[in-house]
C-alpha cells in the first residue's frame, strides 16, 4: 500500500460507518485480495476498499464473483505505475474501471486558492459507454459540484421536450 488516505469523517458522513467499511492493507498483494474477498463473500459490509499493486484477470473475476454473491460494492484502487505503464492496462474484470486525477481550481476574483477540482473519467463500464466530467469539492450544501454545465444537457432537455409533447 503506498499510504493511507481515506478521510474516515468524511466516510462516516455518506454513510459508511468504520464497522461497516473494510479497508484490507498488507505486505503482499495477494494476501490482501484474499482478505478483501472474504469480506465481501461475508455480506455484512457496506464497502469493500483494497490498495493493490497488481490484480491480475483471475483475482479481479475472484473479487467481482465474491461482491456480487454478497451484494456488496468494492473499490480496488490500483494507483501504483511502473515505467509509466497505466494500471488500467492490464485486463481485469471489473465492472467498471475509472482515472480520477487532479484538476486545476477555477481562478479566484481575489487571491487565494479555489475549491479543489477532480478530472473523472469512466474508462470502461460494462453494457455501457465512456465518459469523463470534471468536479469540484463541496459547495456550500455538501454535494459535489459541477465546474459548468455539462455539453449535451441542452441537448437532452430538448429531446425530453419533444417526447414529452
Amino acid at each position: 500500500m503506498s499510504r493511507f488516505d481515506l478521510y474516515a469523517p468524511g466516510l462516516e458522513q455518506i454513510g459508511l460507518s468504520p464497522d461497516k467499511i473494510l479497508y484490507a492493507q498488507g505486505r503482499k498483494d495477494s494476501d490482501v485480495l484474499a482478505l478483501a474477498e472474504d469480506g465481501l463473500r461475508d455480506g455484512s459490509l457496506a464497502c469493500v476498499v483494497v490498495d493493490a499493486k497488481a490484480a491480475d484477470q483471475t483475482a479481479t473475476r475472484r473479487l467481482q464473483l465474491a461482491a456480487s454473491d454478497g451484494k456488496t460494492p468494492m473499490l480496488l484502487f490500483r494507483r501504483h505505475r511502473s515505467r509509466e505503464r497505466c494500471p488500467l492496462s492490464g485486463l481485469s474484470s471489473a465492472m467498471t474501471r475509472w482515472r480520477i486525477g487532479a484538476a486545476p481550481s477555477s481562478p479566484l476574483p481575489h487571491t487565494g486558492l479555489g475549491r479543489p477540482r477532480w478530472s473523472v473519467e469512466l474508462v470502461r463500464q460494462r453494457n455501457g459507454n465512456p465518459f469523463s466530467i470534471e468536479l469540484e469539492a463541496c459547495d456550500d450544501t455538501g454535494r459535489l459540484a459541477l465546474p459548468a454545465a455539462a455539453p449535451d444537457r441542452a441537448i437532452a432537455e430538448g429531446r425530453a421536450a419533444r417526447q414529452a409533447a
